[in-house]
């Protein structure tokens, strides 16, 4: 259930601003966001702030990304390794994996595969959930035609059973930035960021960057002092390309303690430019949950993709 939120929040960011090209802030929900000298004078000299607020509001790169991915040809280096207590391997997965897309429907086929430890049942499915929801990301079993899925952005409805319900909510986790987070209790809204209540215990910057020579736009947001154990987001940090305000990268920390459940996830998400597209190119997650009705799963995970 938990596992759900950590693997999946890769939606865009929401937020809602007026620009002050007086100052070193503008308005979030009548809270501040921190500029650098470069966008307040970007600002200054009729740069819309506004309108790229506007842009990131409606963002669908994630979406597209992931969609155009399973709409090429790709091969995936997969890296997925399962910890004890004190950090050591206990079970893993390294595959590499080539798919393939004829126009309308895409296969893939295992080029190379090692399995260690108990990482799969007797009967070949997985045995940690990390990898049950990893293999529903990035494997794909038989040939899928489009349409057969991510056919909308979260609209399906819930399926029954754990894993289906939580394929369910990491769709409205990706493509429904900013939703609330259904099912999970306790949590009631503060995973989103930019939620008025939930937004005044944030501190957010604005700023002009380089990212791997790209001309990008910086947005953060990292909990006030004395909010850290009230929030969900411990980090979230979002490049945006100038030129477009596409996203090319995101990384996010994300940590919850209840008497129930705990979770402490970091995550790390790239993509690229291939053909006047941009896919994705590498995720890494270092995830720690336990859940009281199930044994503490730590694992790490590494993704490359290549086309």
């Amino acid at each position: 259930m938990i596992t759900r939120i950590f693997l999946t929040c890769l939606f865009p960011l929401i937020l809602v601003c007026r620009a002050d090209a007086q100052t070193s802030d503008s308005s979030i929900f009548d809270l501040p966001i921190e500029m650098d000298e470069v966008v307040i004078s970007a600002a200054r000299s009729g740069w819309d702030v506004a309108a790229f607020i506007r842009r990131v509001k409606t963002d669908t790169t994630f979406y597209k990304a992931f969609r155009s991915m399973r709409q090429t040809d790709y091969s995936a280096v997969n890296d997925i390794r399962i910890l004890d207590k004190k950090g050591r391997t206990k079970a893993s997965l390294y595959s590499i994996t080539r798919q393939h897309y004829d126009g309308r429907c895409r296969s893939m086929e295992t080029l190379e595969e090692h399995a260690t430890g108990d990482f799969y049942k007797r009967n070949g499915s997985y045995r940690y959930y990390t990898a049950a929801l990893y293999a529903y990301l990035f494997f794909t079993e038989g040939k899928i035609c489009d349409g057969d899925e991510l056919a909308g952005a979260g609209h399906t409805r819930p399926a029954p059973g754990r894993l289906e319900r939580g394929k369910s909510q990491l769709k409205q986790l990706i493509f429904s930035p900013g939703s609330r987070i259904s099912g999970v209790p306790f949590m009631g809204d503060k995973a989103s960021v930019f939620d008025p209540e939930v937004a005044k215990m944030y501190d957010f910057k604005l700023l002009s960057v380089e990212y791997e020579g790209t001309e990008c736009y910086l947005f953060r947001a990292i909990p006030k002092p004395g909010y850290v154990k009230d929030v969900v987001f411990n980090e979230l940090s979002t490049w945006f390309r100038k030129s477009d305000y596409s996203i090319m990268a995101r990384d996010y920390t994300l940590s919850f303690n209840t008497l129930v459940y705990d979770f402490d996830v970091h995550m790390k998400v790239r993509l690229q430019p291939v053909n006047g597209r941009l896919l994705p190119a590498r995720i890494e997650y270092d995830g720690n949950w336990h859940i009281t009705t199930q044994s503490r799963e730590r694992a790490r995970f590494t993704a490359v993709f290549r086309y």
